[in-house]
């Protein structure tokens, strides 16, 4: 399995992703799940995937080669001479068809699910960032400011940090530090991702980035970030009162009769119905 989140914010985008691929308690490897499409000036392309990894190997292969036709002038539309990133993800959710046509039936009568999801941002020069989350079928969605980010893989025990602090006006360091976070939340509590990590920052209207990194145990920022958080989560449980069942003094009554409902009812004998 894996886990790559990334974040639209004005400021710019965030890309992160760990290298765990595993078929099995005995058979664990490690695999990037990012990669980067730039070409300085002119445009900046993150891809993230997640499922099957020889399907997203195929499609970031094929992605390379890729194109559709523009219906004005007939000429072949790349990622490299896409106008928009719309178009961009349009090629990508090509390429995701091409494989599914070339290697579905042969995965489906092996008893394999054609099971690929994808991150795709960036900006191209004229015009602003975008973001989108592509799924097998090739068709796409894009972040907006309600939704200001994606996941794709073991998403939801990174996704309750990103809900409380990710806008889009979350600068930019500190939605990298949040999208850590929500990393070392996964690491923690899912053996299928692991270190280590690809991180990529990218600030908006640069249309290239030298704060791509790659993230291992031994990375003094992220061993920081990994025991700062455990610590001050503990700090601020043990800070939170504990519940009062004797009925000594307390501003926060936990045995307090519902306005709505009753209290669970007990059976006493087997005679009783629930309702």
């Amino acid at each position: 399995m894996t886990y790559c989140v990334a974040v639209k914010l004005n400021a710019g985008l965030v890309f992160l992703s760990d290298s765990r691929t595993n078929a099995g308690l005995d058979q664990i490897s490690t695999f990037r799940k990012m990669i980067v499409y730039e070409k300085p000036g002119n445009r900046f392309m993150c891809l993230l995937s997640a499922g099957n990894l020889s399907i997203s190997q195929s499609i970031r292969e094929i992605l390379q080669s890729e194109h559709l036709k523009d219906p004005d002038s007939d000429e072949a539309i790349t990622i490299w001479n896409a106008k928009s990133m719309f178009d961009a993800a349009r090629v990508l959710g090509q390429a995701v068809r091409h494989v599914h046509a070339r290697d579905g039936e042969a995965l489906r009568r092996a008893g394999v699910d054609f099971n690929v999801s994808m991150i795709f941002g960036g900006q191209i020069a004229g015009e602003a960032m975008r973001l989108f989350q592509v799924y097998s079928a090739g068709n796409f969605i894009e972040a907006t400011p309600e939704t200001p980010f994606f996941q794709v893989g073991e998403s939801k025990y990174g996704k309750p940090v990103l809900d409380r602090v990710i806008t889009p006006t979350t600068p930019l360091d500190e939605a990298a530090k949040c999208a850590l976070v929500s990393m070392d939340s996964t690491l923690k509590s899912n053996l299928s991702v692991g270190l280590p990590l690809d991180l990529a920052v990218y600030e908006v209207d640069r249309l290239e980035s030298d704060k791509i990194v790659c993230i291992d145990e031994n990375n003094p920022y992220f061993r920081m970030v990994r025991t700062t958080w455990g610590e001050k989560l503990r700090e601020v449980f043990d800070a939170i009162e504990h519940p009062a069942w004797d009925g000594h003094a307390t501003e926060v009554p936990l045995l307090q009769p519902s306005k709505r409902n009753q209290p669970l009812r007990k059976i006493a004998n087997a005679g009783e119905r629930l309702i």
